[in-house]
């Protein structure tokens, strides 16, 4: 079964950032979400939480070309959640094996194990980036968060030339990745 010609499009918007398709994804299946979490021991701001981590993942797999939704958004969306709540609950020793049937559940495991391993990376590198120092860090952040270009950076951080700070950034990277490496080599 392929998705409407409807979903597509909101997967498209969302992959492209279209607040009126996060919106109308939101409006669309929030309350089914909420609902299934406060049933199943759970509050409105956990079903928020696991929501908003669910359009994480849905976001991450729209944006790849390889991606096909062969299921309704819905369908997707409250298979991730399901999957998020029941670990949470099972972390949370709230874990009760009853929890509410509803609808399809189509497999999300490999897609949020890949998710959750992006988190980790992301929370490692966030970490060497705050024991890299200074000027690297702020060197990096103003490359790669704020996109200025070599000439600007140059001339914000003092160098005499393009070269010159791109050959700083260059040595600041390799700090960063080892940084990074020898943290993730030791399991965080």
């Amino acid at each position: 079964m392929h998705t409407s010609n409807q979903e597509q499009e909101l997967l498209r918007g969302l992959a492209e950032n279209d607040r009126n398709a996060i919106e109308t994804i939101y409006r669309q299946n929030f309350g089914l979400i909420q609902g299934f979490v406060v049933k199943n021991n759970g509050y409105p701001d956990d079903a928020r939480d696991i929501f908003q981590e669910a359009m994480i993942v849905l976001y991450e797999k729209s944006r790849l070309e390889s991606f096909q939704l062969t299921c309704q958004i819905k369908t997707y969306l409250y298979s991730v959640c399901r999957r998020l709540w029941l670990k949470r609950l099972q972390q949370l020793q709230r874990f009760n094996p009853q929890i509410e049937m509803k609808e399809e559940i189509v497999a999300v495991e490999e897609e949020l194990e890949m998710h959750e391993k992006k988190n980790a990376d992301f929370l490692l590198m966030e970490d060497a980036m705050s024991k890299i120092g200074e000027p690297c860090k702020s060197l990096l952040e103003a490359y790669y968060i704020q996109k200025k270009t070599m000439p600007e950076i140059a001339e914000h951080f003092g160098y005499t030339n393009a070269d010159n700070a791109k050959t700083q950034k260059y040595k600041c990277l390799i700090r960063l990745k080892k940084i990074f490496f020898a943290q993730y080599k030791n399991g965080g």
